[in-house]
């Protein structure tokens, strides 16, 4: 019998590109690469906050900071819509466009307090449109017009001219999610069994913000919120990889995907001591072991980063195709000592705080990023093509956030 010998393929060499071979797109599965251009297109961006943002439902608050009957709290969400948050007497939260009916002013102009206190366009407890005096409880009904009978006779009255209210669920530790489109799925089948992992350490007990940043950041929302969502990045910060890359089990850590572009990344253990000047973390949450560290991203762009001791929320608020708002929330247990918040703070700020180990790192990445692909500058093709078996640096966070865009979007990134 002859034996055939089969000589091994010859080595790639190594070489630069011509213009023609960075253009070419990558021999890899549409589902393993994107086009730089989802990240610079306006028309993209356009089409996203319709298909996307404008159908899913978002955090934009914690009911922490809305603690009184009557407390407020205005926001500017994505695509120029101005919201207000509002406890009502009845202590139950809800969300209202905060636009006048009358002549499409913003009414609620602070952005945070309470009702209680008088402006001098209006009466307490109501918000009262500065233009023309117009007024409206904390249930979202106009309880003043203006000379209503002199001008309206009966054409036009309170009944008919209520706030535009927004559909409102407090969940997952607290937050305050709205849903911009009355006809989106209920909370809880957008949301899956993605909390699953976690509802015992934001649950069990009421959760109270200690920390609260916002950042204005030059880049495009997706490339923030990719940081969260693979950890092969680890090689950027110094303190991941002390504590974390270069203790035993790092490697083995696992990625699990949920339906609606929802990703986790599993529990692991932090050695803090392995940096130099940090130490254990003494704190935890309930059914949290002691510097444990899990994580859960939400599509389109929040991320939960639970840390042993405390608790990060990441909500982004997109304002064109080139500038995201960032909104960083740090988060305790409501009945921790003065003692033990003191503690969560300072647990907090040595990673995530302005000055901490990982967030300017972070900030800078994002906007060197989009720096380096604005029209015209070259960029075409960024790589997501890792495959180690769904563990820590298999960019599968990636390719499900993706997955879930194009079936929105109708069409892959790769081919935008």
């Amino acid at each position: 019998m002859q034996t055939t010998t089969i000589a091994p393929p010859a080595p790639r060499i190594r070489k630069s590109r011509s213009e023609e071979a960075w253009l070419k797109r990558p021999d890899l599965p549409d589902s393993h690469y994107v086009d730089s251009r989802i990240y610079t297109d306006p028309k993209i961006f356009a089409e996203e906050m319709d298909r996307i943002w404008r159908r899913v439902w978002l955090p934009v608050c914690h009911e922490s900071e809305l603690p009184e009957a009557l407390d407020f709290r205005s926001l500017g969400t994505f695509d120029n819509t101005p919201l207000v948050v509002v406890r009502g007497s009845d202590k139950k939260i809800r969300t209202f466009l905060n636009i006048c009916p009358h002549r499409g002013n913003r009414i609620v102009r602070s952005p945070s307090g309470n009702l209680g206190v008088a402006e001098p366009s209006g009466n307490p407890k109501n918000m009262t449109c500065m233009f023309h005096g117009w007024q409206f409880d904390a249930e979202g009904r106009c309880v003043e017009i203006t000379r209503e009978k002199a001008g309206y006779q009966d054409r036009v009255c309170k009944a008919d001219v209520g706030l535009r209210e927004i559909r409102t669920e407090i969940a997952h530790g607290g937050f305050v999610w709205i849903a911009l489109d009355d006809d989106a799925p209920p909370l809880r089948e957008f949301i899956g069994g993605a909390f699953g992992f976690m509802a015992t350490e934001l649950d069990t007990e009421p959760l109270e913000i200690f920390h609260y940043q916002k950042s204005l950041v030059k880049t495009n929302y997706k490339l923030w919120h990719e940081t969260s969502r693979e950890f092969y990045h680890d090689y950027l910060h110094y303190h991941n990889r002390a504590t974390g890359m270069l203790q035993p089990g790092y490697f083995d850590r696992k990625y699990t995907v949920f339906e609606n572009g929802h990703a986790a990344t599993g529990l692991t253990t932090i050695n803090y001591e392995a940096y130099d000047g940090s130490k254990e973390r003494v704190l935890t949450f309930p059914g949290m072991p002691k510097n444990g560290w899990k994580q859960l991203n939400i599509f389109p762009g929040c991320t939960y980063s639970l840390r042993a001791s405390c608790l990060r929320v990441s909500v982004m608020t997109p304002i064109s195709e080139n500038e995201v708002l960032i909104e960083l929330r740090g988060l305790g247990l409501k009945a921790d000592t003065p003692k033990e918040r003191e503690q969560r703070i300072a647990d907090h700020d040595t990673i995530w705080g302005p000055f901490g180990r990982n967030l300017h790192e972070d900030l800078l990445v994002v906007q060197q990023q989009k720096v380096a692909m604005q029209p015209g500058s070259g960029s075409r093709f960024l790589l997501m093509a890792r495959e180690e078996g769904d563990t820590i640096h298999d960019e599968i966070g990636l390719r499900s956030y993706y997955d879930e865009w194009a079936r929105r979007m109708g069409r892959v990134a790769s081919r935008p």
